[in-house]
């Protein structure tokens, strides 16, 4: 006895609990039973995600080793139950997952270009389309006898600068500046390099004057871009960008002002062509065709009506998806759509969270790559918290349909869409901070508003007035158009100039993300009171991100722009930066408010060619920085000595060995390895853009050109 475990060990009682714990989990999932399936497009993604978080092709293989071994593993257990299917098919699924996003990454996607270069090229247009609000045509090319470039490169033209002749099929020659897709300017900023990898863009650039069409176009314009310049004749003022995105999901024609009031209003969606107007035109579709249909007696008795509607709304759907282009939010709207028109027809409920889950797989299937977009992460999370809560009972018993007065039913149908609004709100909050370090807090009361105007006047009245220009009469209804989008504009504008509209926060750690996403999906998708353990990580993530410190310093990565936290506000370094570099120094710092100069600040001593200034952390600690504004050399007795003094000096070029801070040196040759970076000085901690090992197949780190050493900079 005195060589056998004892019963009271601690190896025994985790033994003992681990016996108890398995079959209360078989009976807790054989009661989710129906809910289980819904993970698999989970599975599928969580392959997916590992492939972008890790770092190379051997921890990717290595991945997909662990989780067939999960899966091997999970086979060769004596029990059986669902707890092991489930471990067996989640670990198979995301082993798919990350082996389907590797083979697109290395099968269609364009390796960016090594770097910035002028070059004089002769191209064939693949595609052109016009961006009214930046006074531009954003044209897709494939150089023609230029094997060093990319075979697609994307590039704009000033509108005064258009040749006649040019669209799909001209071949035109002109000068231009090619540049690689552009990584992320600082951390938690927009990612325009991985995104335009797999739609097939190497690089991008301006065109200069002259351009020559060596051979014009011989096709006709898209029937989408012909219905993009149609509505943009026919509406005047804001109302056209609105109305042609409504009708074409192209939203270049809407001014920045409008977009960002959409934005703060929370009421961007409606721009994005995704269920709300799939549904709409769907709904209209089969409407029109029953009563059409119910005036033949014989087809009223004979004809399976229901039928031959849903199938001439899926043709619809279909035609409406593929006119729009076919973005993630669209295509998702419309396999949703065939499913609810296939469950309709066979006489079944098919507005369950087994349809999103369906067409979530689908979409992955597709285009893995859109699941780290804030396109499919947003759309599918806004559905599944809608469906979620309409399959809750006691939501489902308050707002089903009763006999009662018509005050008591509209204020039920106001109370229904109130609860909608903020369920959507709180699940695309924490997407929202991630992706654009804002979430809007308005959004559920302008939608009430928002969505019955667009569904019920605004989209039917830009419908009937298409149809009527087909014979010359669509005037009026446009001029009805018109002035309901301006009232949509208004109530935008309105929102967004509240001081409650948005929420900001820095830029959020993918860690951070992944806990709060795994938690709402946790609550979304079970049914019994357990789907409430999935709330702490949601709280606890969003809690954090709202009291996170906001970064001190932030640079970009061509080291030009530099943004400090001063006092209560922010300051750049160049005063004269557009507003895009504004927007995302001022959005990662999770700051609002206009950027002042640094050389305006009291403790700033700047010339035209050097910045030094002295600046407070949080701690108290006083830090000195020193910065380069211009391209002059400066004698190296002087800068030697202000590195010297300097904690951290900043370039956006090479400095010289002998220029050595007490802490930090950042130039060129740095931010070419790291990219853009964002410094808190009170943790002393830094975040980069690139990670080092990063072998994904859209980072580009460009060696700078070596320079002969001189004693001056």
């Amino acid at each position: 006895m005195a060589f056998e475990p004892r019963q009271t060990s601690y190896r025994g009682r985790i033994v003992t609990h681990a016996a108890q714990l398995f079959p209360k989990l078989e009976t807790w999932l054989e009661t989710e039973r129906e809910q289980v399936a819904l993970w698999a497009p989970v599975g599928l993604g969580a392959g997916i995600v590992a492939w972008f978080l890790l770092l190379n092709p051997a921890q990717w293989l290595a991945f997909c080793c662990f989780a067939l071994g999960v899966a091997a593993l999970g086979g060769l257990s004596p029990t059986s139950g669902r707890l092991r299917h489930i471990l067996i098919a989640g670990a198979v699924l995301a082993t798919i997952g990350c082996l389907l996003i590797w083979g697109k990454a290395a099968l269609p996607g364009q390796p960016p270009l090594a770097r910035a270069t002028f070059v004089d090229m002769t191209a064939r247009v693949q595609s052109v389309r016009s961006v009214p609000a930046q006074d531009m045509v954003r044209a897709m090319l494939r150089p023609i006898d230029a094997p060093a470039l990319p075979t697609l490169v994307r590039v704009n033209i000033p509108v005064e600068d258009v040749p006649d002749g040019l669209g799909k099929g001209a071949v035109i020659r002109f000068r231009t500046r090619l540049m690689p897709p552009a990584p992320p300017a600082v951390p938690g900023a927009y990612d325009f390099a991985a995104r335009a990898y797999f739609q097939g863009i190497g690089a991008t650039g301006k065109a200069l004057k002259p351009i020559t069409v060596l051979e014009p176009t011989r096709e006709a314009p898209p029937l989408r871009a012909r219905l993009f310049a149609h509505i943009l004749e026919q509406v005047e003022g804001p109302a056209e960008g609105i109305a042609a995105a409504l009708a074409t999901g192209d939203q270049g024609a809407i001014s920045e002002a409008d977009a960002e009031a959409m934005r703060r209003s929370g009421l961007a969606h409606l721009l994005s062509i995704s269920g709300l107007h799939v549904t709409a035109l769907i709904s209209a579709t089969i409407f029109l065709l029953m009563r059409v249909m119910a005036l033949s007696r014989r087809a009223a008795l004979d004809w399976p009506l229901m039928l031959i509607a849903a199938g001439g709304g899926a043709l619809v759907g279909i035609g409406y998806t593929w006119l729009t282009g076919a973005e993630v939010p669209t295509v998702r709207s419309c396999i949703a759509a065939l499913l609810v028109l296939g469950g309709l027809a066979l006489g079944r409920d098919a507005i369950t969270l087994r349809l999103v889950a369906t067409g979530a797989l689908i979409v992955l299937l597709l285009w893995p790559e859109s699941l780290v977009g804030p396109s499919f992460q947003m759309s599918f999370a806004a559905v599944t918290a809608i469906v979620a809560l309409a399959e809750h009972r006691r939501f489902r018993a308050f707002a089903a349909a009763r006999e009662e007065h018509w005050p008591r039913k509209c204020a039920r149908a106001l109370a229904v869409t109130l609860a909608t609004g903020l369920v959507v709100e709180l699940a695309l909050m924490p997407i929202a901070l991630f992706h654009f370090h804002k979430a809007g807090l308005l959004g559920a009361f302008a939608n009430l508003i928002a969505i019955p105007l667009t569904t019920f006047v605004v989209m039917p009245l830009e419908v009937l007035a298409l149809l009527f220009d087909l014979v010359g009469l669509g005037a009026p209804l446009w001029w009805m158009t018109r002035h309901a989008l301006d009232l949509l504009l208004a109530l935008a504008h309105g929102v967004a100039a509240s001081p409650l509209a948005t929420l900001l926060a820095p830029a959020m750690r993918p860690g951070l993300f992944a806990m709060v996403i795994a938690g709402l999906l946790w609550c979304l998708l079970w049914r019994t009171r357990w789907r409430w353990l999935g709330l702490p990580p949601v709280v606890v993530g969003v809690t954090l991100v709202l009291t996170a410190p906001s970064p001190d310093l932030l640079v970009t990565g061509d080291g030009r722009h530099v943004a400090i936290r001063s006092g209560g506000g922010m300051a750049i370094l160049r005063d004269r930066a557009g507003d895009y570099v504004r927007d995302t120094l001022s959005e990662s710092a999770g700051y609002e408010g206009d950027l002042s100069a640094i050389a305006d600040l009291p403790t700033a001593r700047c010339s035209t060619d050097l910045c030094a200034l002295n600046a407070t952390d949080a701690a108290g600690r006083t830090w000195r920085l020193l910065m380069t504004r211009s391209d002059m050399l400066i004698d190296r007795p002087v800068f030697e000595q202000a590195c010297a003094q300097a904690d951290i000096v900043i370039s956006d070029r090479r400095l010289p060995r002998w220029c050595r801070p007490r802490w930090l040196r950042i130039d060129r040759w740095l931010l070419a390895r790291t990219g853009g970076l964002s410094i808190s000085l009170a943790q002393g901690k830094v975040h980069t853009v690139h990670r080092p090992g990063d072998d994904h197949p859209w980072i580009a780190t460009p060696q700078p050109r070596k320079r002969r050493l001189s004693r001056q900079l």
